[in-house]
């Protein structure tokens, strides 16, 4: 048996069924190969279905679609900050 490949990309995956579905393969199907090479908790089998059916209905990306709301305001600088302070806390004690 092969290798697991951890902590794959989500755009990575859906290439995968992407790719499985313009072949032709069942959901199911693909839900079990991704499995066998990404592990169980690569993806759900109602996720493999869901992003099926938008394949099917004309869907061609694979990225996340923008979203409106709030931006983030966590940044590399802010927890590099964050986790100093925590080290000179643990020092303290």
């Amino acid at each position: 048996m092969s290798a697991l490949i951890e902590n794959a990309a989500a755009c990575e995956i859906r290439s995968v069924i992407r790719f499985l579905n313009a072949k032709k393969v069942k959901p199911r199907e693909i839900y079990r190969q991704i499995c066998e090479v990404y592990g169980q908790n690569a993806i759900s089998d109602s996720m493999v279905r869901r992003w099926v059916r938008q394949f099917n209905e004309g869907r061609d990306q694979v990225h996340d679609a923008e979203r409106c709301g709030r931006p983030s305001l966590v940044t590399d600088e802010l927890v590099h900050a964050i986790e100093e302070k925590v080290k000179q806390i643990q020092y303290l004690l």
